[in-house]
């Protein structure tokens, strides 16, 4: 079964170009007005409020298509929360990730708690010692194993920092919604497009980032 195109009708601009602003916003370090400068410097004029708008609105969809593409993650799971300051109040950014460093799963919210942590707990997890992951370990999985020693959970720690590198250049993210949206389709884009450059010879990097470019276009082009 084919998935269903997204739909750009009664918008002035084409699919590749909103998918584009879409893509360099989620990708790099970019605010709406750098992805604005961006699209003038290639003959496109539209404001940064635009872009925004199409963020807002696409973005959501385009994580749920990638999402659904994804392929098998691996089965050691790494989960950690980091605190991120919204409109002066601490959140906690809940992330897991696989062996690999691909992103499985994030969440925002004001509580580090049993409920949280229940929603990372599928598969073999390697977490600190946050006393709430072994409750949720106890009760929802009492089979799986749950690893905390020292140093096992860093690869989980490493992912945190392109998030604290765009929360710097957003000066914080305006809302926990926002940021629960920005930080799902910006995983997942990072997942497609990270291919470890430095592990593979030139010519097969090229060839798989040109096969992560058609999967992008495939999922989220008209």
């Amino acid at each position: 079964m084919t998935t269903k195109p997204i739909s750009y009708q009664r918008h002035r601009f084409p699919s590749g170009i909103i998918s584009y602003a879409v893509w360099l916003y989620h990708r790099f370090c970019l605010s709406f007005g750098e992805v604005e400068e961006s699209l003038a410097e290639r003959g496109i004029t539209v404001t940064y409020e635009t872009v925004r708008q199409w963020c807002l609105k696409f973005g959501p969809t385009c994580a749920r298509r990638l999402n659904k593409r994804q392929g098998r993650l691996g089965d050691a799971w790494h989960l950690d929360e980091a605190v991120i300051t919204i409109q002066g109040e601490h959140q906690y950014l809940w992330r897991a990730v696989d062996q690999d460093g691909d992103t499985i799963d994030t969440l925002v919210q004001p509580r580090r708690n049993k409920q949280a942590a229940v929603r990372f707990f599928r598969h073999l997890l390697f977490t600190d010692k946050l006393k709430s992951y072994d409750v949720a370990d106890r009760e929802v999985m009492p089979t799986v194993e749950h690893r905390n020693t020292v140093y096992s959970n860093n690869r989980v720690e490493v992912s945190h920092q392109p998030t604290r590198q765009q929360e710097y250049h957003m000066r914080g993210f305006s809302s926990a919604q926002q940021a629960q949206r920005f930080l799902t389709l910006h995983g997942l884009i990072q997942n497609l497009f990270r291919l470890d450059r430095h592990l593979m010879q030139a010519v097969n990097y090229g060839l798989w980032r040109t096969q992560s470019f058609q999967v992008w276009k495939e999922r989220v082009c008209a």
